[in-house]
C-alpha cells in the first residue's frame, strides 16, 4: 500500500512539474507587442504633438519616417516649440514658411543609424539629413547643440527618439532670429520680400549688427498689387529694396511730421500723418508698426515704395507719348509758353531738381472743354482769345502750389468749414474742399466753369507730385 502511495505522489509531482514547464514555455512564447514606428510615437506622445503637426505639412518625411530604415530623432517638446514662435515673432507654426519649418525639421534627423545615447560622445559631430552637424555634449546629461535630452533612447520600430527642450535651428536661420529680416523671413506673408532680399544680396548687411535699421516691409499683397509678380534684375530690384530701408532706427513715435522728406539708401520718401493713420508719398499705408528687433524696427506696408525716376515735366511728357496718351495739351500749352520770349520758361522751373511742386494737371478732356466754353478750335485760338501767351502762362502757374501736398496731406490742410484756401504760383488763390474739389476765381477768362474735380492722385516725381483735374483751374 506505501509503494502504491509513493508511486502516485511521483507521477502528481511529474504531471505538475510539466505542467510548470509547459506553462513557461507558453509564457516565453507570446510575442512582444511591437514598436510604434516614428511618426507614431509622436502621434501618441502628447508633449510631441507640436511636432507631429509640424511633420503633416510635408507627406513624404512622414511616408520615411514611417517605413523602413534606421534613424534617429531629436524630437522637440511642445514647449520648446512655443519658445521657437516668440523667438522669430510668430503666434502659430503655421505662419512659417513651409521652406524653412521643412529645413528645421531635418535638422532634427540622422539617416542611416538609430544612435542610443549611450553612444554619444562629448564634443561628437552628427550629420543631418538637412545637411548640417549637430554637436553632443555629455559633460552635464546629454546635449545636442546645447538642447538637454530630457528622454533619452525611446525605441521606434524603424529607429530611436530623444525628446529635447528646444527646437534645433541650422545656421542661417539661426543667424536671421532677432534681425529685421526674422518678421519677414519667418513669416510666409513675406516670402517675395525674402527672396528679393536674398536674390539682391542684403542679407547679410541686413542681418549683421554694424548698424540699427529701420525697414518698411511690404508683404506678399503688396507687391502683386504693384505687379510684380516675378522678381526683376538686380539693376532694379536693389534700388527699389533700398528705397525700403533707414540706416537708423525709427520707432512710430519718432516718425517726422507730414511733408518731411525722410532719407532712405534711395533717397528720400515723403510722409503723411493724418487721423487715418501713416502715409509714404500718398499711396502707401503703414499697417503695422515698431516690430522691434535686435538690430532695429520694422514697419509693415500695404504697398511697394517706388522711387521716382523722372520730374514732374518728364512725368507729363511720357503720359502725352503713351499709348493712352494724356496730357498732350498740357504739355504743349507748357511748350508754348517756354518757346516765347516774353513769358516765363515754366519747363526750365518745374524741371529744377531742386525744385519742389505740386501740380493739378488738366487731362486733355479738361481742355477740350475749355476751348468749348471760349468757343475756339485749339490752343492756338485761346490764346488769341485770352489776348496773349502771357495769359495762359498765369493759367499754367495757376495749377502749379509751391511745395509738394499728397492726398494723405489735404486732410491736414482744411479748416472748420472743412476747405483749404491755396495759393499757386501764379499769385491769388482758390479753394480745395474736402470732395476733392476745387472752386476758382475764374476772373481772367470769365469762361464760369465748374469746380474741378481732383480725378487721380499721388503721381510722385523726383520734383514734385502730380494730381489729376477734370477741369481747368481759371485766376
Amino acid at each position: 500500500m506505501l509503494s502504491h502511495l509513493k508511486a502516485y505522489s511521483v507521477a502528481v509531482l511529474m504531471a505538475g512539474l510539466i505542467f510548470t514547464l509547459s506553462s513557461c514555455g507558453d509564457d516565453d512564447d507570446t510575442p512582444a507587442p511591437p514598436l510604434d514606428n516614428i511618426v507614431t510615437l509622436a502621434q501618441n506622445t502628447n508633449d510631441l504633438s507640436s511636432l507631429e503637426a509640424a511633420l503633416t505639412k510635408f507627406p513624404d518625411l512622414v511616408s520615411t519616417l514611417s517605413g523602413s530604415g534606421s534613424f534617429t530623432v531629436f524630437a522637440p517638446t511642445n514647449a520648446a516649440f512655443d519658445a521657437l514662435l516668440t523667438a522669430i515673432g510668430q503666434t502659430s507654426i503655421d505662419n512659417v514658411p513651409e521652406s524653412v519649418l521643412r529645413e528645421v525639421l531635418e535638422y532634427h534627423v540622422v539617416s542611416g543609424t538609430a544612435a542610443l545615447s549611450t553612444s554619444l560622445n562629448d564634443g561628437q559631430t552628427i550629420a543631418t539629413v538637412q545637411g548640417e552637424n549637430v554637436t553632443v555634449g555629455t559633460t552635464s546629461g546629454v546635449t545636442i547643440n546645447g538642447a538637454t535630452v530630457t528622454s533619452a533612447d525611446i525605441n521606434a520600430s524603424n529607429g530611436v527618439v530623444h525628446i529635447i527642450n528646444a527646437v534645433l535651428v541650422p545656421a542661417t536661420p539661426a543667424s536671421i532670429v532677432n534681425t529685421v529680416v526674422a518678421p519677414a523671413y519667418f513669416n510666409k506673408d513675406f516670402s517675395t520680400l525674402t527672396a528679393a532680399v536674398v536674390a539682391a544680396g542684403l542679407l547679410d548687411d541686413l542681418i549683421g549688427d554694424d548698424n540699427d535699421w529701420t525697414v518698411f516691409a511690404p508683404t506678399n499683397a503688396a507687391f502683386e498689387a504693384a505687379g510684380i509678380t516675378t522678381l526683376p534684375p538686380n539693376n532694379e530690384l536693389i534700388p527699389i529694396l533700398q528705397y525700403h530701408v533707414l540706416n537708423t532706427e525709427v520707432l512710430e513715435a519718432n516718425l517726422p511730421e507730414t511733408g518731411s522728406a525722410v532719407p532712405t539708401l534711395n533717397g528720400n520718401f515723403y510722409l503723411s500723418k493724418n487721423t487715418d493713420g501713416v502715409f509714404i508719398n500718398g499711396t502707401t499705408e503703414v499697417v503695422s508698426t515698431d516690430i522691434i528687433e535686435g538690430n532695429g524696427v520694422v514697419h509693415v506696408l500695404d504697398n511697394v515704395l517706388m522711387p521716382a525716376s523722372q520730374n514732374v515735366v518728364d512725368i507729363a511728357v511720357a503720359a502725352s507719348q503713351a499709348t493712352e496718351a494724356e496730357f498732350g495739351l498740357l504739355v504743349a500749352a507748357l511748350t508754348a509758353v517756354q518757346n516765347d520770349m516774353d513769358a516765363p520758361n515754366l519747363i526750365t522751373d518745374l524741371s529744377n531738381p531742386d525744385g519742389a511742386f505740386t501740380v493739378f494737371a488738366p487731362t486733355d478732356a479738361a481742355f477740350q472743354a475749355l476751348f468749348t466754353l471760349a468757343q475756339v478750335q485749339d490752343l492756338n485760338g485761346l490764346v488769341t482769345a485770352a489776348g496773349g501767351i502771357e495769359v495762359i502762362a498765369t493759367v499754367l502757374q495757376y495749377h502749379v502750389v509751391s511745395g509738394r501736398i499728397f492726398s494723405t496731406d489735404i486732410p491736414n490742410v482744411l479748416d472748420g468749414n472743412m476747405q483749404a484756401t491755396v495759393t499757386p504760383l501764379a499769385g491769388g488763390s482758390w479753394t480745395l474742399n474736402n470732395n476733392l474739389t476745387i472752386a476758382d476765381a475764374d476772373d481772367v477768362l470769365e469762361l464760369g466753369t465748374t469746380n474741378a474735380s481732383i480725378t487721380g492722385t499721388d503721381i510722385f516725381g523726383t520734383n514734385g507730385v502730380i494730381h489729376t483735374i477734370d477741369q481747368v483751374i481759371l485766376p
